[in-house]
């Protein structure tokens, strides 16, 4: 089954779900406060063809890990390199490569962050598009769930 993990609009905290058309609501337990989401049939059966908090189709993947501990990661591996010559960047890039092959891929909303584990259809998101991004991010622009076409 999908599993849905939103970003509270209210303070930032992951709110983890399950789809299931009877919720029309779910609350954060940090903050509680209450946000709207529609869930389909598609969402149901583990296929991603809508955001059900933002109602948008565009949707990238990528490998499911969190940027946060990789950036403290490179960070400490560059200050150990000062004593180690270099070496702490090949252990982390080994470290790094293991785990590329190793993680599951999550698909992400480029509009609200909404994160979607365990998809059906994962085949047909597609990769990162930083164009694209800026697009969705700073004039609102909705692409319907095609690609970028120039």
């Amino acid at each position: 089954m999908m599993e849905v993990q939103i970003t509270c609009t209210s303070c930032g905290s992951s709110i983890e779900v399950l789809p299931d058309r009877s919720s029309s609501k779910v609350e954060c337990d940090v903050c509680k406060h209450v946000q709207e989401v529609i869930f389909t049939a598609d969402h149901e059966v583990g296929s991603l063809t809508e955001c059900p908090v933002c109602r948008r189709m565009d949707f990238y993947k990528q490998k499911d890990f969190n940027r946060k501990i990789g950036v403290t990661l490179f960070l400490i591996a560059a200050i150990l390199s000062i004593w180690t010559y270099g070496l702490s960047l090949v252990g982390l890039f080994l470290v790094d490569l293991f785990l590329f092959q190793k993680l599951s891929v999550v698909a992400i909303c480029y509009k609200c962050r909404t994160n979607f584990r365990k998809l059906k259809n994962m085949g047909e998101i597609r990769e990162y598009d930083h164009e694209m991004n800026d697009r969705i991010v700073y004039s609102d622009h909705d692409f319907k769930g095609k690609p970028l076409s120039h």
